[in-house]
């Protein structure tokens, strides 16, 4: 299993929050990264919409934790990011063709190991996945 794009910049993204106090750019935290500041931009948008960063236009503006790092879940972000709606293709209500579905026992299997995969994000909020600032920020020197 590999989380999407979106979702590793949306993480990466509250986590750099996390770590440096203070308004700060798209165009800075995808130099930090090394990563696409396009893909970034609309991760931004997305993270905005969904009530977990602010967005502050002008000379001293850029994204902003709209609440502490330590009340984000990890979970939560990642249900937000993710698509498991069609993990497999019998995940699919809409366009299930696979003619063993009504005998498998695959889709609960996977169902549940998702669900499992999910419950154990919700257990760490974006500050753990921070730990020391300090040494968080030390990555970039």
């Amino acid at each position: 299993m590999r989380l999407s794009v979106h979702t590793d910049y949306a993480l990466r993204t509250l986590m750099y929050l996390a770590a440096n106090d203070g308004h700060h750019s798209i165009t800075e935290i995808a130099q930090q990264y090394g990563i696409s500041k396009n893909h970034l931009m609309k991760v931004a948008q997305r993270l905005v919409a969904e009530g977990f960063v602010d967005s502050v236009r002008g000379r001293s503006g850029g994204l902003l934790l709209n609440q502490p790092a330590n009340t984000i879940n990890v979970g939560k972000v990642v249900r937000t990011f993710e698509d498991y709606g069609t993990f497999v293709e019998c995940f699919d209500k809409g366009g299930n063709g696979c003619v063993v579905t009504p005998v498998c026992g695959l889709r609960h299997v996977l169902a549940d190991g998702v669900e499992a995969f999910l419950q154990h994000l919700d257990g760490f909020t974006v500050a753990d996945l921070v730990g020391d600032k300090v040494r968080f920020q030390s990555a970039w020197n």
